[in-house]
């Protein structure tokens, strides 16, 4: 019962993370810091991490790797965003960091439907078949072109104040 229930908190913290990683990366692709959002999606990202670390597990898996990476990266990502505020080089950093650690939210996601979703446990068992192979594929290039964008886009003579 316990296990349930913090799945399910788990779950809904990451959702939270991965629906505001998506708005903040859209104000990056308009310029735009959305000051509140921001700080959601890096709270909430950090708390998917964290709480995944707390599940019944044997050994290192690929999940706690991912994890560990993606605070990391997360850790970069606000100390460019807070303490260096966007100054300087600091700015796409912090475009890039926040980039990949939604991209780590979305790259589980993509496993865990997998796992879960039956029709998509079909067509790929063992995550090793072409179906999830092409899709962690097309994710990581989505990723890969609107990141660069967001780092082109979000330049700091036009990255106004906004606090959605």
């Amino acid at each position: 019962m316990f296990l349930t229930i913090y799945t399910i908190i788990h779950v809904i913290i990451s959702l939270v993370g991965i629906l505001s990683g998506f708005v903040v990366l859209a104000g990056l692709l308009t310029a735009r810091r959305l000051d509140g959002v921001t700080a959601l999606f890096l709270a909430t990202t950090a708390a998917t991490s964290v709480t995944g670390f707390f599940f019944p597990f044997h050994g290192i898996t690929p999940g706690i790797v991912v994890g560990i990476i993606s605070l990391v990266v997360l850790t970069i990502s606000a100390f460019a965003r807070y303490p260096r505020h966007l100054l300087g080089g600091w700015r796409k950093t912090y475009v890039i960091t926040a980039v990949l650690a939604l991209y780590f939210n979305v790259f589980v996601l993509v496993v865990q439907l997998f796992e879960k979703v039956p029709a998509l446990k079909n067509l790929a068992p063992t995550q090793t078949e072409p179906p999830f192979k092409i899709t962690q594929l097309l994710v990581l290039i989505l990723f890969i072109v609107l990141g660069a964008l967001a780092a082109i886009r979000f330049r700091a003579e036009s990255a106004p104040v906004a606090s959605k």
